[in-house]
């Protein structure tokens, strides 16, 4: 018990810069949604169900356009499905035997960020530490697109830009530590970086939804990565 509480609580801390973040780029959503008629419950709503900029602003332009439900279903789906291929990641980090329970909240609450914070922990993961990442990086995702969408463009975009900074600082956080330790993560890093750089300009895969590159890059990198640099699984100190 309290081994979870303290997780529980470091989840939390770690997740401060995530929240700020995530309630700067969500009240700009905000803002976007209620040009398409949405009302702030309906935005809260819709932000706690749905953790995704890329999704929500796909789900938004859908409704904008007054398009069925079924085509809204397939946008998110689509624009969504890289948390499919973190989730599956992530499951590696639960240690053996854990609740099908356990597995089932944290895929719901996984996000760029939290999957980020989460997948970085050493060992296996405790469950309650992303509880308590999403304990706050949530309702403040689905607060700030309610706020949003009541404040309209009241709040100047140089403030919800300045507040957007603290999720690239977040991401530096979470990359830095593990590439100073290890070369192979560097490279991979760097990598990464260049190729989707190329990704965004070069014509052909350029055309590709944001989601649809991330899903090809970090299958096809971490692939190769895998049959090039594997690593032995430590039953102590689980590595992904």
């Amino acid at each position: 018990m309290n081994d979870n509480r303290k997780e529980l609580t470091e989840g939390m801390k770690d997740s401060i810069p995530i929240a700020l973040g995530y309630f700067a780029v969500a009240f700009s959503l905000g803002i976007v949604a209620g040009k398409v008629g949405l009302t702030p419950m309906q935005g809260f709503l819709s932000s706690i169900l749905n953790h995704a900029s890329a999704g929500e602003y796909a789900e938004f332009t859908v409704i904008g356009a007054g398009a069925p439900y079924l085509e809204m279903a397939i946008v998110i789906l689509v624009t969504n499905a890289r948390y499919l291929l973190m989730s599956c990641a992530l499951s590696q980090k639960f240690a053996p035997g854990s609740p099908m329970l356990h597995r089932i909240l944290t895929g719901f609450g996984i996000t760029d960020e939290i999957f980020g914070i989460s997948i970085a922990r050493k060992g296996y993961l405790n469950p309650y530490y992303s509880y308590g990442a999403m304990l706050l990086a949530i309702p403040a995702w689905a607060a700030g697109t309610a706020i949003g969408i009541a404040a309209g463009n009241i709040l100047p975009t140089a403030v919800v830009s300045a507040l957007s900074v603290a999720l690239y600082g977040m991401f530096l956080a979470i990359i830095i530590p593990p590439a100073k330790e290890d070369k192979v993560v560097l490279g991979l890093v760097i990598i990464s970086f260049l190729v989707s750089f190329l990704f965004g300009r070069i014509p052909v895969t350029a055309k590709l939804s944001g989601s649809t590159r991330t899903i090809l890059l970090t299958v096809v990198i971490s692939a190769a990565a895998a049959i090039c640099f594997p690593r032995r699984e430590d039953p102590q100190n689980r590595s992904i």
